[in-house]
């Protein structure tokens, strides 16, 4: 009897002890402390060595290509007031490629630029497919179309990057205009 209670007390000493060597640990252990700063500047150095590890002998390449994507998305980010609901827009065709806009550049149907009648060069226009909800921004470099009923020349890529039918011409819109 004695030996039964001596052994019940010893486990109940020896619990009670490992339950407070637990519970001071769990104390004198305080949580890391870590900044908003201390993440982003984590997350930024691994999306690098991401970049580093899937390019082999492009870096350079790769660090300018995200730096484009850096660039757009701010531009994206910006405030744009409706301008004009249910306009027609289409696309230029290949044979302007090369030439020169009214505003002086040279056309390129794989970048995002768009022709309109009154709008300022320069100006960022955020042009909406109302039927499928895609989106492009793109910065008027050129006059036109000189359609009456077109309110919109979009270059190929960014024509095609919103339709929803590859093979129409056209399509119904909603511009806004980037402002500043």
């Amino acid at each position: 009897m004695k030996r039964s209670i001596t052994l019940f007390f010893l486990l109940a000493v020896i619990s009670l002890v490992s339950g407070q060597n637990t519970k001071k640990d769990k104390q004198q252990i305080p949580a890391p402390k870590t900044t908003s700063t201390q993440i982003i500047s984590a997350k930024s150095a691994a999306q690098k060595n991401q970049v580093l590890k899937d390019s082999i002998k492009k870096n350079k390449e790769v660090v300018e290509i995200q730096e484009k994507k850096i660039d757009s998305l701010v531009t994206v980010l910006g405030i744009f007031k409706p301008f004009k609901k249910e306009a027609h827009a289409s696309y230029y065709a290949d044979k302007f490629t090369g030439k020169k806009t009214a505003s002086g550049s040279r056309f390129d149907n794989n970048k995002y630029t768009a022709a309109h009648k009154r709008l300022p060069f320069g100006t960022k226009v955020r042009v909406t497919n109302e039927k499928n909800g895609k989106s492009v921004v793109v910065e008027i470099t050129d006059r036109g179309p000189f359609v009456k009923a077109r309110e919109i020349d979009l270059s190929k890529r960014a024509f095609m990057d919103i339709a929803s039918n590859k093979g129409s011409g056209g399509m119904l819109v909603t511009i806004e205009v980037m402002d500043k």
